[in-house]
C-alpha cells in the first residue's frame, strides 16, 4: 500500500478528518482525537491496549515494525510502509487503531 493509498484509507473513515498539528506531519483525527500519525514511509497507529500487547506486532514484524517515540508505552507503534505487512493487515491495523480511539470518544463526539 501506499501512503497516498493509506492516507486516502484513514481519512475515509467515518468523522476522520485531516491535521498538520506539527509543520509537516499529517495526522488523522476523529472526533480531535488522533488516530492515525501519516508522516514520510511509516504510520504510527494505535496497537494495543498497552506496550506489551502493542509488542507482539514488534515481535512479528521485527524490522518494520518499533515502538512510537513519547506513546509506544500507551500501546503506539510505529510501522513502516515497506511491504512487509500485506494491505489487508495494514488496513485492519487502521481500524482497530480507529476503533480505539472511537471508543473512549464521549458520546457525543463518535462519528453516527
Amino acid at each position: 500500500m501506499t501512503r497516498d493509498e493509506l492516507v486516502a484509507y484513514c481519512l475515509g473513515k467515518p468523522g476522520a478528518v485531516p491535521d498538520t498539528p506539527w509543520e509537516n506531519d499529517l495526522v488523522a483525527k476523529v472526533g480531535g482525537r488522533i488516530f492515525a500519525f501519516l508522516g514520510g514511509d511509516r504510520v504510527g497507529l494505535k496497537c494495543g491496549r498497552d506496550a506489551d500487547e502493542a509488542g507482539e506486532l514488534r515481535l512479528r514484524f521485527p524490522g518494520s515494525v518499533s515502538v512510537s517515540p513519547y506513546i509506544g508505552r500507551h500501546g503506539w507503534n510505529t510501522i513502516a510502509l515497506d511491504g512487509a505487512i500485506d494491505d489487508e493487515e495494514l488496513r485492519e491495523l487502521v481500524d482497530a487503531s480507529y476503533d480505539a480511539v472511537v471508543a473512549k470518544l464521549p458520546r457525543r463526539l463518535r462519528p453516527t
